[in-house]
């Protein structure tokens, strides 16, 4: 309930900030899709706007977000503001004004005005994202999803996902249950086009898979997901994991990626 009431705080305050030019504010990942964890999980949204907005309004927002950021869970927030031009229909990779997670948190605190100046851009991510927000998003404040988000092709979806695990046998090793999780709905996705959440995609792995060891793996990595255990695995046997699942997805799209 706490962060819930975070969040809708936040997009009061963004409402006044933006004076008008708030389309909406909108609620994706682990916390819309019903399997959040404050020990595991980031805070996710995305903040629409249909007008420019100026340096002021968004050294006003960056105020605002470093603030909720102090209190969200330990992953922190991770926020992105885009044109509701960009929105629906969907272009890609897509533009955004403005973005913040905690690894960019330093960088802010230095120079807030190079911060908000130069923190634009393309985000391939956003399809995913976007992805996520027509199928399980929630609406914190402003219009529905569906006049404000188009369908993102399947295409970008995808190169959006490869882009996010195309180096998912470095990254298992500092974030496995992240990564292996990721993998897990990835692989969901592309075998029986199921749209999952991490917890959905390894309980579908596990019960899918055949191999005795990949599903020790997942079963490890959903346990350390919805506890706060912290999830060890040797090197080798991390890295064949990740190898061995990228391959299955590439097979599944046929050599789509």
């Amino acid at each position: 309930m706490f962060y819930e009431d975070l969040i809708h705080d936040f997009a009061e305050k963004a409402q006044i900030i933006l004076e008008g030019k708030l389309t909406g504010v909108y609620l994706h990942g682990s916390m819309a899709m019903g399997c959040f964890n404050p020990d595991k999980s980031d805070i996710d949204l995305i903040a629409v706007i249909d007008k420019d907005i100026s340096v002021l309004q968004k050294l006003m927002l960056m105020n605002e977000i470093v603030y909720v950021n102090q209190y969200a869970p330990p992953k922190g927030i991770e926020i992105s503001l885009v044109k509701r031009e960009y929105c629906k229909p969907f272009v890609y990779p897509t533009p955004f004004e403005l973005h913040f997670s905690p690894v960019h948190l330093e960088l802010y605190r230095r120079s807030p005005d190079d911060y908000v100046k130069d923190m634009n851009g393309t985000d391939k991510d956003l399809a995913a994202h976007f992805t996520v927000i027509n199928n399980y998003g929630k609406v914190i404040c402003g219009e529905v999803i569906s006049t404000v988000f188009g369908k993102v092709p399947e295409e970008y979806y995808l190169d959006s996902v490869y882009y996010d695990l195309k180096n998912a046998p470095s990254d298992i090793l500092t974030d496995p249950v992240y990564v292996i999780l990721n993998l897990c709905r990835t692989l969901a996705y592309v075998n029986d086009n199921k749209f999952c959440s991490k917890a959905e995609g390894g309980r579908y792995a596990a019960e899918k898979l055949e191999s005795p060891a990949d599903i020790d793996i997942i079963t490890e990595a959903l346990e350390c997901y919805s506890s706060d255990r912290i999830m060890t695995l040797d090197r080798e046997s991390a890295v064949g994991f990740a190898e061995r699942f990228l391959k299955m997805i590439f097979d599944g799209k046929g050599g789509l990626f």
